[in-house]
This record gives structure tokens, sequence and C-alpha cells, in this order.
């Protein structure tokens, strides 16, 4: 996965935002200066509110008559929106988040294999087939790490499930932190085999199978996340 990097004047005053909020350089219930803050980032007040608006509609911040544009606690974020995860697993060195990550995988992508296994089409199956191979074909971390993620992206399309399917991006962010962390230990070890016990039961079309595989997947992801973290 490529690095995301944000475009035009609106996207970096909403990444430079957040990574304030991220840092705790402003914490739970700082009131933010707005016209102080203008005057930092060199922009009008009508882009600045246009980037908090942003940021107030994934619930990192609010604004009140009287009390002015604060920073919200981080139980009212969207958490399961796209950009608050990245950010998070971005600016944090909490292993807890990742620990987080594993347990909605271990909840979501096992069932998630067994519907595919029911739903697959032939074109789900190629490209799952094509990810496999891509994996094995991988020639470093960053290789594997793109590999790893198209596989898991696939899978959860094979559901044919629309939230599921919105699911994929919020287990992919996460996945991609964790995954450079594990491709690029010393320890690391060969994804494929893991993987291919999920494609086989697939195409197999058998739900439980694949099921079972998928967890014995996302146990293992978790054990070399836990590896690699005590290396580094």
């Amino acid at each position: 996965m490529s690095e995301h990097r944000p475009r035009g004047l609106h996207g970096q005053t909403v990444e430079a935002l957040a990574s304030r909020i991220l840092s705790d350089e402003w914490g739970e219930g700082t009131v933010l200066d707005l016209p102080a803050l203008r005057e930092e980032l060199d922009i009008s007040l009508t882009a600045l509110r246009e980037a908090l608006k942003v940021l107030a509609a994934k619930g990192m911040i609010d604004a009140r008559q009287k009390r002015g544009t604060f920073v919200q606690p981080r139980e009212k974020w969207n958490m399961l929106d796209a950009d608050v995860m990245r950010w998070q697993t971005a600016a944090a060195d909490d292993p807890g988040l990742l620990d987080e990550l594993t347990e909605v995988r271990a909840v979501v992508e096992p069932a998630a294999a067994r519907i595919a296994a029911g739903r697959a089409s032939e074109e789900d199956i190629a490209g799952l087939r094509e990810a496999l191979a891509e994996m094995a074909a991988a020639g470093d971390a960053e290789a594997s790490v793109e590999a790893d993620l198209a596989f898991h992206r696939r899978l959860m399309a094979a559901t044919h499930n629309n939230f599921l399917m919105r699911m994929e991006r919020v287990i992919a962010i996460g996945l991609a932190e964790r995954d450079k962390l594990v491709h690029g230990a010393s320890s690391a070890e060969d994804p494929v085999p893991s993987h291919r016990k999920v494609f086989d039961a697939i195409v197999a079309g058998d739900p439980a199978a694949a099921e079972q595989a998928m967890l014995a997947l996302v146990t293992k992801s978790r054990d070399d996340l836990e590896r690699a973290q005590r290396e580094s």
C-alpha cells in the first residue's frame, strides 16, 4: 500500500490539525483559538473552518456556543473511519492499537472466510490466486506487505456483503502497520502456507475449513506481531 499523502491545501490542513490532536498537543477539552490558528497556518478562516468540519464529522472536535471549538474525548471519535484509524496507527507508539485490531480481525475475518467459501465467484478466486502468487514471489518486505493486503482485501470482496466490504478499509489500514513490523523483522516467516490454507478451503467451497484456516492465520498473525515487537 503506497504511503498516503494529503492532496492540496485542504488535505494538508486537515492532517496538520489531526496530528496535533493525535500527539496530545491538544488534549481532550482543548479549546482552539481559530484566529491564531488561521494566522499560524496562513490560510483563510473559511479554509480553516472547512478543515475543522472534516474533523468534526469524524467526531474528533465539536463546537458549541459560548464554549467555542474544542477537542472531543477519544470515545467520541469515529474509530471505524479510515483516516482516524490511519492517523492513530501512524502517530501512536501504542501496541494496544494493533492488539485491538487483531481482536477485530479474529471476529470479522474468520466469518468473512466462511461466507466467501460459499459465495466466491471465479473472478474472486482468480484475484485471491493472483495475490497468493504475488506473496510467494515477493522479494522484499514492501512487496510482501502489498501482496498480504491484496489477499485480505480480495477475501473481503469475495463475501459480496456490502458491510463486510466496508470493514476491509479499516482492517487493511491497521494490517499494513502490523505487516511493516512483521515482514521487516529478522525472524519473519513465510506467510504463504497459512494464506494458502484459507485459499484452498475457499476454492473447495468448504465454509467450516475456511473459517478455521482464517482463525489459525489470525492467531499466527498475533504471535508474529508479539515476536516482532519484542525484537524491535
